[in-house]
């Protein structure tokens, strides 16, 4: 039960100032609209081509453990949990969520518009089956690690129960964080990798 009790404080301390999440999300679809809209720029055309080829070589079609990109993606995604829940030790350490928030939803656009337009039909399935889905889900637990430090930064204070709190959500977003990379290791073995790569 304990556990169940920690899950709901976290999530209902990050939806207690319910406009700050809306906006957020309103900059989500508007940064993933610029990505979109601005990928004909040469250099954000290559930046997002590169991200894209990493991605498609390292993650999807790569003959490494899939395991071994288990832990890569949850290290990676702990890493921007962490710097999103930085921002609420101080109003001005918000800018940190922000800008978390801002650049993975703009080469999440970008990234859309490489799959669909250079990739085709190949990079189409990709993007339906795996990118979009754990991309999204993975910026839904940002947001309620951006939600959390808009709701502590301006009463924050290091007393052993604020950063107990603090480690106690970064720990249940970890958790959410692991099982969306668990979700991603099952779809790659089912759908881009031989079952030999489990070994």
């Amino acid at each position: 039960m304990l556990p169940l009790f920690i899950c709901k404080d976290c999530f209902l301390r990050a939806f207690s100032k319910k406009w700050v999440i809306l906006i957020l999300a309103i900059v989500l679809l508007l940064s993933t609209t610029c990505g979109i809209v601005f990928i004909k720029t040469p250099y954000f055309f290559e930046y997002h081509l590169r991200i894209c080829d990493r991605f498609l070589d390292r993650v999807c079609y790569s003959d490494r453990n899939v395991i071994l990109i288990f832990f890569e993606r949850t290290g990676g995604c702990a890493l921007l949990v962490a710097l999103a829940l930085a921002g609420g030790f101080h109003p001005v350490c918000l800018l940190l969520p922000l800008a978390v928030l801002v650049y993975r939803s703009y080469t999440f656009g970008g990234t859309l518009a490489i799959l669909f337009s250079v990739y085709e039909f190949p990079g189409a399935v990709v993007a339906l089956l795996l990118y979009i889905p754990i991309h999204l889900l993975t910026d839904g637990l940002l947001l309620i690690a951006a939600g959390l430090s808009f709701s502590r930064a301006f009463r924050f204070s290091f007393c052993a129960g604020e950063l107990r709190e603090l480690l106690s959500d970064f720990l249940v977003l970890l958790l959410l964080c692991a099982l969306v990379c668990l979700a991603e290791m099952i779809l790659l073995l089912v759908l881009f990798h031989p079952l030999g790569n489990l070994l």
